[in-house]
């Protein structure tokens, strides 16, 4: 009996460490995740290709490669050993597997072009070698051609093209003759001419559409085919069922920034010929698809009257011929049709789409929608738009497909505690069925916990959607330091949808309420286009109102608040700390302090009465009003910026330069933190360690300022901040 109960307690003892206590997530657990992107169903259903992004080795990037998962048993499989694969296409057969791939050429990144793999097996093999690269692969209902997209200028072609060998060489006395120098000097004459993440806009280079034929072998040569070309950009592609017909969007619009939103349909033989104008559509129109009768177009569209700040995406249906207007399915619906919510974890590199799916009578259309902080795929009739569920819950469906007869279909699924994965769903009703766990051995590790959802009452009595993400030990009889956190957009939406930084900062130990102010999506027109010529206004009330309301609650110290808030969100940070001086600091990211220099240095034109009336020159006291930088002299607040020298949607002149330079002037501290070669997108698909390092110093600022952690990289005295955080 001793000895049974010895080996009991040694049992015990050496057996009972290996079930480790969970640990809180960390900044750096970003080096460890996984993303999925760009699900694709095969035909037949029994597999989902997608894409698999990882961080490099360098950590200074993201890998790409192409898995699939049986959907039968998630059984996952790695396809591709590329770095850099993408856009996995099946062939209507399923036999085939097309998608993107960027070769390395002298262990450089060469241009994209078209790869084939054989699902019997096999190396896959590269179809296309087209100067320039290739993108957006499409297959014909019938197998036998693949459209893409190319920019290259005909000169471009022409040059690429091997030499004939009957063609006599140069003497070889000649002296060569040196290339004529390509001047660097960029001739702006169009009011948009850069775009943020994409530099400046490459006008000489417009895309258009291209068609091959799919080869089965590598042995099998194929030429591909130019169809479109011009000035003008092409894109948006859709086939005709017969194979005969491209249907595509195209804007020939020199400057389309003075006209009102329009969209253009044209339709292309794909035996060649010139493209002819099906329809012009007074409305932002795109994700065409076609019904399985080939004579209806379905898809997401924006009116343009009247001009609001914020027009609630709607689902239309209209008839393929000349001259067919639409009709709004989704009118009385209420809320946003090819929409979802933000989080910070969408794969970086992922690319897809959620175009509108059909059923195979073409009765109903299925659609992903947002409403209310979530994101969810619905049912609705292709003749009334009554709209019936598919999916519900808390959560976000960052992506769906289905197989040809819309019978099954494929979700990737994100929720506050799960990056993203699989799921597969039989028909239209009942519960999906998870297919993949890929964070699994990193986050059965980590002590994640769901928000809270709060909604609560502001000033004029509407009601306000929030998170609130608290401490994974937190205690109801202590008091927390709070960080609120407001999103950009300013119409956007937070939402039941992975988000690191809240889980971390609450892992450090405060709470965090990241509210849907006034002006967010997913909450119907009226709600979000409240705030049209009002903004920032109403919408910071909504914000103190929730913080009002947090602190009723008990667990908040009043005397450590914090701020902070991204883009749209750092232009409310700065506002709100010039209106109170409640806050002991503020991060204010990618922001805007002045609208004026904002207007003239954007990468986007209002030359539209969205945001405001009139331009700062005639109506500069519009500006002056909304601008923080009006009222830097009310700041009291410790104030860090994070910038992105690369930004071209929230230039830094017209922002956190301005603010640190008065501040500095004022003697309030300030620091500005800048991220080289970094875009508006630096929290989402920046370099890893970037991420990482922008995480550490908001943080680093809130440890500082609102629990009096040391932080000597902040004062003036230390030169070695730049690499204190690592």
């Amino acid at each position: 009996m001793r000895l049974r109960i010895s080996l009991l307690v040694l049992f015990v003892i050496f057996v009972t460490p290996t079930f480790a206590q969970k640990r809180n997530i960390t900044e750096k657990d970003l080096f460890n995740f996984n993303w999925i992107a760009d699900p694709q169903v095969s035909p037949d259903g029994s597999r989902i290709a997608f894409m698999k992004v990882t961080v490099n080795d360098r950590k200074d990037g993201y890998n790409t490669a192409i898995w699939t998962v049986m959907t039968a048993n998630g059984e996952m499989r790695q396809l591709t050993t590329g770095t850099r694969d993408s856009s996995p296409r099946w062939s209507p057969d399923g036999n085939y597997l097309c998608f993107v791939r960027v070769p390395e050429r002298d262990g450089r990144p060469d241009t994209p072009q078209l790869f084939m793999l054989a699902m019997a097996g096999g190396e896959s093999f590269q179809f296309t070698s087209l100067t320039r690269g290739v993108g957006g692969p499409q297959w014909s209902p019938d197998g036998k051609m693949i459209t893409f997209y190319n920019g290259a200028t005909a000169e471009e072609l022409a040059k690429a093209q091997p030499r004939n060998p009957a063609t006599p060489s140069a003497s070889p006395a000649a002296s060569p003759t040196p290339p004529e120098r390509e001047s660097d000097v960029r001739v702006i004459t169009r009011a948009i001419y850069r775009s943020n993440g994409a530099g400046y806009v490459d006008n000489k280079h417009p895309q258009h559409i291209w068609v091959v034929a799919a080869p089965r072998t590598g042995d099998e040569k194929v030429t591909p085919r130019q169809l479109t070309s011009g000035r003008y950009d092409d894109g948006n592609v859709a086939w005709s069922k017969d194979n005969s017909q491209l249907y595509f969007i195209s804007d020939h619009t020199e400057e389309p920034y003075y006209e009102l939103g329009s969209t253009d349909i044209y339709t292309i033989a794909v035996s060649g010929g010139q493209p002819n104008k099906l329809t012009s559509l007074d409305m932002n129109a795109g994700a065409l698809s076609v019904s399985p009768d080939g004579k209806k177009f379905a898809f997401y569209g924006s009116t343009n009257k009247p001009i609001n700040s914020y027009t609630e995406p709607d689902l239309w249906v209209m008839d393929i011929a000349p001259n067919a207007q639409p009709k709004n399915l989704t009118g009385d619906f209420g809320f946003d049709l090819g929409a979802g919510v933000g989080g910070d974890n969408t794969a970086p590199r992922g690319g897809g789409g959620n175009p509108p799916v059909w059923s195979a009578d073409g009765r109903r259309i299925f659609a992903s929608f947002a409403k209310e902080g979530r994101a969810n795929v619905g049912a609705f009739d292709s003749t009334t738009g009554r709209q019936t569920d598919v999916t519900t819950g808390n959560q976000a469906v960052v992506s769906f497909r289905a197989v040809p007869d819309a019978s099954k279909f494929a979700l990737l699924i994100s929720t506050p505690t799960r990056i993203g994965d699989l799921y597969r769903l039989d028909g239209t009703s009942g519960t999906p069925k998870q297919l993949t766990n890929i964070n699994n051995d990193l986050f059965s590790k980590l002590n994640l916990t769901e928000p809270e959802e709060v909604w609560y009452t502001s000033f004029d009595g509407k009601k306000i959607h929030s998170w609130v993400q608290k401490p994974p030990d937190f205690d109801p009889n202590k008091k927390y330091p709070l960080i609120l956190n407001i999103h950009g957009g300013p119409h956007s939406a937070y939402g039941f949808i992975f988000d690191h930084e809240f889980q971390w900062m609450a892992a450090k130990g405060y709470v965090v309420i990241y509210p849907n102010p006034r002006g967010s999506t997913s909450y119907g027109q009226e709600f979000g286009n409240i705030i049209q010529y009002k903004y920032p206004g109403d919408d910071y009330k909504d914000l103190m109102a929730g913080v009002d309301e947090l602190i009723k609650r008990g667990y908040i110290d009043e005397k450590r608040l914090g701020v902070t808030g991204g883009s749209g969100g750092g232009l409310l940070t700065n506002w709100t700390i010039t209106q109170t001086t409640r806050f002991a600091a503020a991060v204010s990211q990618r922001d805007i302090s002045s609208w004026t220099d904002w207007w003239y240095t954007a990468d986007f034109t209002l030359f539209q009465p969205t945001w405001f009336k009139a331009p700062p020159f005639e109506d500069p006291e519009d500006y002056k009003a909304r601008s923080p930088i009006t009222y830097v002299t009310k700041i009291q607040t410790p104030l860090m910026l994070i910038l992105g020298e690369t930004d071209y949607r929230t230039p830094t002149g017209s922002g956190g330069e301005q603010l640190f330079r008065a501040l500095k002037y004022r003697k309030i501290p300030t620091v500005m933190v800048r991220f080289p070669n970094e875009t508006h997108e630096l929290s989402r698909s920046g370099q890893p360690w970037h991420r990482i390092e922008r995480l550490q110093h908001i943080v680093g600022w809130f440890d500082k300022w609102l629990l009096g952690v040391a932080k000597p990289e902040y004062e003036v005295s230390d030169v070695s901040s730049s690499s204190s955080q690592r």
